[in-house]
């Protein structure tokens, strides 16, 4: 994982207007092409009539946009985290954490009240106890969500990862469990699940990230095998294989949904 810290420039100096409801809080990053020294956007106007001028520009003109969760912000400096998944096929915004430093520019699209559908994960008050699944993608949302949770709540978590020397020291208050599940020793997440006899009793709060195609398979055992309330599962495939984002964003544009 790298950590990249943004500050505003310009009129958003300060990122004033940025709202993080923290949690898992999703934000769109835009970065330059290759030889440009920041990203290239149509002007502001209407979000349908922007999103539409945006994806009529040239492919090798327009800003490169890649969805990421906030790992954490500070209002009071003006600095918003974001974590990035680095690996050997990276795409373009791998490439580009790799390489950033100071002075880079981006731009972001992120929301202006904390209180917005781009926070997935609402405990509800009777939960028993919250159940999470996620990968190497979705291990910054989870890792905030850990430490928003009160004291006590048990939770029984499993992260799933390239390497064993992936394993994150994560900080919270509840009553956390952890399955730390390294891909290079052939560990599935499903299985993993599957096999799990000593999860508490009651129905839990249930938040999946990650692989779209892992995150299905999850949330059909979940539900269809030990009986958990599918209302009470709270899912959003991060990626998938075999498809970049530019092909997920087509196909949620024309009503493919994650359930599909």
């Amino acid at each position: 994982m790298a950590r990249v810290t943004f500050v505003g420039y310009g009129e958003d100096a300060g990122l004033a207007g940025f709202r993080s409801g923290g949690l898992d809080q999703s934000c769109s990053l835009f970065l330059p092409q290759p030889g440009q020294s920041e990203p290239v956007l149509p002007p502001a106007q209407e979000p349908g009539a922007w999103y539409m001028a945006y994806r009529s520009m040239p492919d090798d003109e327009r800003a490169i946009m890649r969805s990421y969760t906030v790992r954490a912000q500070r209002p009071e400096a003006g600095e918003v985290d974001i974590d990035f998944a680095l690996h050997e096929d990276g795409g373009p915004a791998c490439v580009w954490a790799e390489k950033a430093a100071p002075g880079d520019r981006v731009k972001m699209l992120g929301p202006a009240d904390a209180d917005n559908t781009g926070v997935r994960f609402k405990l509800p008050a009777e939960a028993p106890w919250v159940l999470l699944w996620a990968d190497e993608t979705a291990l910054p949302a989870a890792s905030a969500i850990l430490e928003t949770l009160p004291a006590g709540l048990p939770v029984r978590a499993f992260f799933e990862v390239p390497y064993a020397a992936d394993e994150l020291t994560l900080e919270t208050a509840a009553d956390l469990k952890a399955t730390w599940l390294a891909r290079e020793t052939g560990a599935d997440a499903l299985e993993a699940i599957r096999a799990a006899s000593d999860l508490p009793d009651g129905a839990p709060y249930i938040w999946l990230a990650g692989e779209a195609g892992a995150m299905k398979l999850i949330r059909r055992h979940l539900i269809n095998d030990r009986g958990y309330d599918r209302r009470s599962v709270s899912f959003t495939g991060y990626w998938r294989k075999g498809a970049s984002e530019d092909n997920l964003r087509d196909e949620a544009a024309a009503g493919v949904t994650e359930e599909d």
